[in-house]
């Protein structure tokens, strides 16, 4: 994700009782699934007892009255014995559930959790569907999910949540799932999402588009855009396709998408070969304060220039194929977009001296406590998606220095190749970066990514920076 501004969330302060003792939570059924994988930030997103392997979305939406009705087949395997276990769901009414094609009881609850009761006991270690069936209004969640575009269309966008708006699914990072959609719309619209295009068809006043994402995908980063798009479809040397598309009042972007080879190529230079099998961009039409790195095709808001481009399609390496394990790993993602766009593209594409650039941004904020204040390993709930943006270009370019170009860039695109379509954590990072170094890195990795404070002058200004 690649901000237009601040955004910043709340801090909620946990509840406890009268006496001042937590509440004390019933034991777990063993034999259902979890609510929730107890991720530090957001406990609830995702859910225990199983595997997703691949989600099948169908909806047909109607533009006009925003009304989308949704069959969504999820093939899993159970992980153990389930009696019940869990969807994370928030979109429209759901109708019927059925679990390896026999009718399955279900009820709602909570923000996003739709608990499903088999009518016959799911058994550990084999593959079982569901299906859900749902209609309703889709409603406008204004960037974080489903959202209305100004030209009557809509698109989903939104991290770290967005796919509970318009299918059910295991929402989080570590359950990684194959994704094809079918979409069916009145015939002048357009339907765009992840992966391959598989199907454009056109019988009287419909259209049904498909497209395939065959390499795993989290929630967050699947995407659908309807609206009346113009396309441009460029290949890569290689023969990769890029399917790039416009919503009507987003063709000034065209020129920016042009580059996508060159991005491309540049990016593979430096972390190694493009880890999916298409490529492109959606350019909506819509007030949002974010651009998006949706796998394969990034949703691009309206003020989307060259080093947005260069962020999200850095982000299909950093967050798309390599994914965090905790939100709490953000950096991972944005630390190394954020420094691929502002930095590494500028100096080896505009010539630009980055350790002039980096100097005057560290003498700048280097007395600025605000600056500082929020860690980049750790910066808590509702701040993930700040420091990460402004400070990780000086961590990673000052780990950079540190290292010396040879080891620093060896050593990430050895990482990034060795956790491909998987996840992987900032303590994992750490470690690997150290094993490449014979440097004590502890008092380093300290100052830049756990304190609140500037680090002192050994570890702002390592190697050729001490100059």
């Amino acid at each position: 994700m690649r901000l237009s501004g601040w955004m910043c969330a709340a801090v909620v302060g946990a509840l406890v009782t009268a006496t001042g003792l937590a509440a004390a939570d019933p034991p777990p059924d063993p034999f259902t699934g979890s609510s929730g994988l107890g991720d530090p930030y957001y406990p609830e997103d995702g859910n225990g007892g199983y595997d997703a392997r691949h989600y099948d979305v169908t909806i047909d939406y109607d533009p006009a009255s925003h009304q989308l009705t949704g069959t969504t087949r999820i093939d899993a395997v159970s992980t153990q014995a389930l009696r019940a276990f869990n969807l994370d769901f928030a979109g429209p009414a759901v109708r019927t559930v059925s679990v390896n094609n026999m009718p399955a009881g279900f009820n709602r609850n909570g923000e996003h959790e739709l608990t499903v009761t088999p009518t016959l006991p799911l058994l550990p270690g084999l593959p079982f569907t569901v299906t859900v069936d749902y209609a309703g209004i889709a409603e406008n969640t204004e960037g974080n999910g489903w959202t209305y575009a100004p030209s009557g269309g809509a698109f989903a966008a939104g991290e770290p949540h967005s796919a509970t708006s318009w299918y059910p699914l295991n929402d989080t990072p570590l359950d990684k799932a194959t994704f094809a959609l079918h979409a069916t719309v009145p015939a002048e619209w357009e339907v765009v999402s992840n992966g391959l295009r598989t199907q454009d068809e056109v019988q009287g006043e419909r259209r049904t588009v498909s497209w395939a994402a065959n390499q795993p995908v989290i929630g967050y980063l699947t995407t659908i855009a309807i609206d009346k798009f113009s396309f441009l479809e460029q290949r890569r040397a290689n023969g990769t396709p890029l399917i790039s598309a416009f919503a009507p009042q987003a063709e000034r972007n065209r020129e920016t998408e042009q580059r996508l080879p060159e991005i491309l190529d540049f990016i593979e230079s430096l972390y190694g070969p493009y880890p999916f099998e298409s490529s492109g961009g959606i350019y909506v039409d819509a007030d949002i304060m974010f651009s998006l790195e949706t796998q394969t095709r990034p949703i691009y808001a309206p003020w989307t220039d060259l080093p947005t481009a260069v962020h999200e399609i850095t982000h299909q390496w950093w967050g798309d194929s390599v994914s965090v394990r905790q939100w709490s790993d953000v950096c991972l993602n944005e630390c190394f977009a954020s420094y691929t766009a502002d930095y590494l593209w500028p100096e080896h594409k505009e010539g630009k001296d980055v350790d002039q650039q980096y100097r005057q941004t560290i003498q700048k904020y280097q007395g600025n406590s605000e600056f500082w204040e929020i860690p980049l390993a750790n910066p808590g709930a509702g701040k993930e998606f700040t420091s990460v943006y402004y400070r990780g270009p000086l961590f990673l370019h000052a780990l950079r220095r540190q290292l010396g170009d040879d080891v620093f860039f060896a050593a990430v695109k050895e990482f990034n190749a060795g956790h491909a379509y998987s996840n992987a954590s900032m303590p994992e990072f750490r470690t690997f970066i150290q094993s490449k170094s014979p440097t004590n890195l502890t008092p380093f990795f300290d100052a830049w990514l756990d304190q609140n404070t500037p680090p002192p002058d050994e570890y702002l200004y390592p190697g050729s920076l001490r100059g």
